[in-house]
């Protein structure tokens, strides 16, 4: 099992193929994506890596991180993250991740927090069908309509589908396609929408139904 990685969504655009087809894509920028700390079986108890992203100032960094950036001899990082990898999978510290950490074709998974959308009636939040527009319903065109029963058992059961907070959840997408790969600039496409709002963090990881093809560089593609 490979690393993941952090990447920021930048938006969404299209690919133009060869016979004039367009692809619709998500571009997720990575930022100087490094190896903050190690984590091994013999000190912690388990494998993994904890990655950095981007460069934040020293001010905006507290006392107990800022020890832990200066043991690692890394620049403050704005957004960390550990990824649980395999024994032969573990990287040194400082290194970089490369776009190329995936291949094009390749299906992974995608993490991250959906927008918020506030409080929502059960139409939006469930796809509710409302009432009638006619028949003697009026003013209650977009309401749930019943929601328990009579005496027996003379309530509503918990978890029941009602107007509530939508979105704002963490939401893992499986198995979407990496569209294509700029490692010059940093760039990975990823085929159709992704969670999120533009400007959030993404976590992107080999899918685990979908065996990782062979071309994907092993433990990890890195910088140079």
């Amino acid at each position: 099992m490979r690393t993941g990685l952090i990447a920021k969504k930048l938006g969404m655009t299209r690919l133009f193929k060869e016979d004039g087809t367009h692809v619709p894509v998500t571009v997720l920028h990575l930022d100087k994506v490094q190896v903050v700390a190690a984590r091994t079986l013999e000190k912690d108890g388990y494998t993994a890596v904890q990655l950095g992203w981007g460069t934040a100032k020293v001010k905006n960094v507290t006392n107990p991180v800022k020890g832990q950036y200066a043991a690692a001899k890394i620049e403050p990082k704005m957004k960390l993250v550990e990824f649980p990898v395999a024994a032969d999978a573990l990287l040194e510290v400082g290194a970089t991740l490369s776009a190329e950490h995936f291949v094009v074709g390749q299906k992974v998974d995608v993490c991250g927090t959906t927008k918020g959308k506030g409080f929502q009636g059960g139409m939006k939040r469930w796809n509710f069908a409302g009432l009638e527009a006619s028949h003697g319903v009026s003013v209650s065109h977009r309401s749930l309509g019943s929601t328990g029963n009579r005496q027996d058992p003379g309530k509503t059961f918990k978890n029941k589908k009602m107007a509530g907070h939508m979105g704002q959840d963490r939401v893992t997408t499986l198995n979407v396609e990496i569209a294509a790969v700029d490692a010059a600039r940093g760039l990975v496409f990823i085929k159709g929408a992704v969670p999120g709002s533009a400007g959030t963090y993404i976590l992107v990881r080999d899918a685990i139904k979908i065996a990782r093809p062979d071309t994907a560089p092993y433990p990890a593609g890195l910088v140079g």
